[in-house]
């Protein structure tokens, strides 16, 4: 099931993408549910399914605007240096243990929303990463019990201003520019990802090929990136983890590859689809 957040003459609302458009759900299932966030921390995914099933599309793609999937998680938590690819070209070596930091939530945009290029720097970076959202609470989480926590995945574009990220040890200011991250451009249930680490992840700037991984090249995967944060913190429905980006990003190019106004970036990873944004400045 792919779940989407949008926006259309009538306000803000989710529903299901069935491949010829979205079967409206928030409004006309009246569960009650405010948004996705609220449909998995009422565990109401079945009923979901259950009142979308058989039923036609209400809108087309293309007359909504699609808002991230989740745009209002607990917590947002960005794991960085986590692919073999990426840690080589940096020329470091594989860290000991997940490297994360926060992302907020008005840094982040859906699909074919403009990400923005702050006016305060020109080095603007693609970072074609997978994202989890939580699906169940869960503090401890052994990694073998990690997908039952799981509700879906989505593409992720962890858009990063380089010299802002640069400034200190701390990532967080490079990575929270406002418009700077993508996200969607929808969700898709475990139901249908029932393994995510089989599937590959591509990021292409202008139709041209820029990174290429499976996800199996994650240093941390799903079960050692659940087991570790909820160590320290507990996860809640909506929660996002962006679980990193793979080699090929601009910054480490020569010369280096900048996105910049009237770039169009994709991050495509099968079985989810592909997240396509174009890109303006501030």
């Amino acid at each position: 099931m792919k779940l989407v957040s949008y926006r259309d003459a009538s306000g803000d609302t989710y529903g299901v993408a069935d491949g010829t458009g979205i079967i409206e759900v928030g409004r006309a299932s009246g569960f009650g549910h405010t948004d996705l966030k609220a449909v998995l921390a009422a565990g109401a995914l079945d009923a979901v399914r259950e009142f979308a099933a058989g039923r036609k599309a209400d809108v087309a793609l293309e007359d909504v605007t699609l808002l991230p999937p989740i745009g209002n998680p607990d917590k947002i938590i960005m794991v960085g240096l986590n692919y073999a690819t990426h840690i080589a070209e940096g020329g470091r070596e594989p860290p000991k243990y997940p490297m994360l930091f926060p992302r907020y939530a008005n840094s982040q945009v859906g699909h074919g929303q403009p990400m923005i290029r702050p006016k305060v720097s020109e080095c603007f970076d693609f970072e074609g990463e997978m994202a989890f959202v939580v699906g169940t609470a869960g503090r401890h989480v052994a990694k073998e019990d990690a997908y039952c926590h799981v509700a879906g995945y989505a593409c992720y574009n962890d858009g990063s201003i380089r010299d802002w990220q640069r400034h200190t040890i701390q990532f967080m200011p490079g990575k929270s520019f406002m418009g700077t991250g993508s996200f969607g451009p929808w969700l898709v249930t475990t139901d249908e990802i029932p393994d995510p680490e089989v599937m590959s992840l591509v990021t292409r700037l202008n139709g041209a090929e820029m990174q290429r991984a499976t996800i199996d090249d994650l240093v941390f995967g799903v079960p050692e990136l659940m087991a570790y944060i909820t160590t320290f913190t507990e996860l809640v429905p909506g929660d996002v983890v962006v679980t990193g980006t793979t080699g090929g990003v601009g910054a480490y190019r020569t010369p280096p590859v900048w996105m910049k106004d009237g770039d169009t970036v994709e991050v495509e990873i099968s079985g989810i689809g592909v997240l396509r944004n174009p890109v303006v400045n501030e």
